[in-house]
């Protein structure tokens, strides 16, 4: 708990009573613990086909224009595998993040039994969503697309149709890198294929005829090129906001920081996970980030 001034008092209830647990009730069913995640919003699972789509065109285009087709067998096989191993963790990554539970906070939890079983002492005060009946942890937003309370909210981010919150910013994170990898790995490619095929004869460089050969590499450079700028400064974003402990959201509204602050390594583990491994590169390995309690109220 921590103890905040009465001029930076924002969307709090002074009294329990204010609180009004009587329209709040729990969820009629509440799914079993363990369900999985996932967002059904139209705009986010057309992203994230759009996503996967654009990945496997990539693969398409690798493979079956560059690299099969090619004669230097040690250079298919070689970058053949790395183009492979990164493009799915990069798929890895993508599920992680939009299947994980990125820190929601429980709906409809503000009722007065639970009010009560805070045991809240005169003074105390509590924050509380209007919206999803929540009683909000410190650092929690609400995502009116999840419809939930988030904890350290990010950001929103329909490509992967779910919110970069507490639980799933690793995730996020790698699929960044990885899709920025395989985007610079494609662009690098293309270059040689392009130069291979002006000293060779174009019909000899690919086992589609020469005008399909170039439009479909034209595609996959403006792909790679578009992908990697944004991807990349996405990847930086997030390494930034990880390091000073500050979403982006609180860097957007200027939030005054009422944490205690640590330094960025500290800042990375508590992400990435407990110790330093190779763990922190893999989509499967989920981060130990301690037992920390979910409702750290404001007083």
């Amino acid at each position: 708990m921590m103890l905040i001034p009465t001029h930076h008092f924002r969307d709090i209830e002074r009294k329990p009573e204010y609180l009004q647990p009587e329209k709040c009730v729990p969820p009629p069913h509440p799914g079993p613990v363990g369900t999985m995640w996932f967002i059904r919003d139209g705009c986010g699972i057309a992203c994230a086909i759009v996503t996967w789509f654009l990945v496997l065109y990539a693969e398409f285009v690798v493979l079956f224009v560059m690299l099969i087709p090619s004669r230097d067998y040690v250079y298919s096989i070689v970058n053949g595998v790395v183009f492979n191993l990164l493009a799915f963790l990069a798929l890895a990554s993508h599920c992680r993040a939009m299947l994980t539970d990125p820190g929601a906070v429980p709906k409809g939890n503000a009722t007065k039994e639970f009010i009560e079983s805070l045991q809240l002492k005169p003074g105390q005060v509590v924050y509380k969503c209007p919206k999803c009946c929540s009683i909000k942890p410190d650092r929690a937003h609400h995502c009116s697309v999840c419809k939930r309370c988030i904890r350290k909210m990010d950001h929103h981010c329909p490509w992967v149709n779910n919110c970069v919150g507490e639980n799933n910013q690793k995730y996020f994170v790698l699929f960044t890198m990885y899709i920025a990898l395989i985007s610079l790995h494609a662009l690098i490619m293309v270059g040689f294929h392009f130069l291979h095929c002006f000293e060779e004869d174009w019909t000899k460089c690919s086992s589609f005829s020469p005008p399909t050969t170039v439009i479909l590499l034209i595609l996959l450079c403006f792909e790679g090129l578009l992908f990697l700028i944004f991807t990349s400064v996405m990847f930086g974003t997030q390494v930034h906001s990880i390091c000073t402990d500050e979403t982006g959201i609180e860097q957007l509204k200027k939030e005054e920081r009422r944490w205690a602050k640590k330094t960025k390594w500290m800042n990375m583990k508590a992400v990435f996970g407990h110790p330093f491994s190779l763990g922190w590169a893999s989509p499967f390995a989920t981060p130990d980030q301690g037992k920390a309690d979910p409702y750290q109220y404001v007083v």
